[in-house]
């Protein structure tokens, strides 16, 4: 997956934050904060997980279907997300 590693480092700085996140909603769990405040926190890491999905995809989408050097490699990019998005939509 070229892409991948095309973008490595911004999907690295993507994931630390999300792992900021992540540790903020331990930090207010174990700091006793409002619920509201922790359900807050869980929205917009799911957000940002979504985000890196949908960036995931864009990329999948680009190298391994528009940019396939041959229909079986495009069919096969095509299930390949098909079944990722069954399991990801779940």
């Amino acid at each position: 997956m070229s892409h991948v590693f095309k973008d490595k480092p911004k999907l690295l700085a993507r994931i630390r934050r999300i792992r900021g996140q992540v540790e903020a909603i331990e930090r207010s769990l174990d700091g006793g904060n409002d619920c509201l405040e922790v359900l807050q926190l869980i929205a917009s890491v799911r957000g940002a997980m979504n985000g890196l999905m949908g960036e995931l995809i864009e990329g999948h989408v680009d190298h391994h279907i528009v940019k396939a050097p041959t229909d079986d490699a495009r069919r096969q990019g095509a299930e390949e997300l098909a079944s990722i998005l069954r399991s990801y939509l779940k």
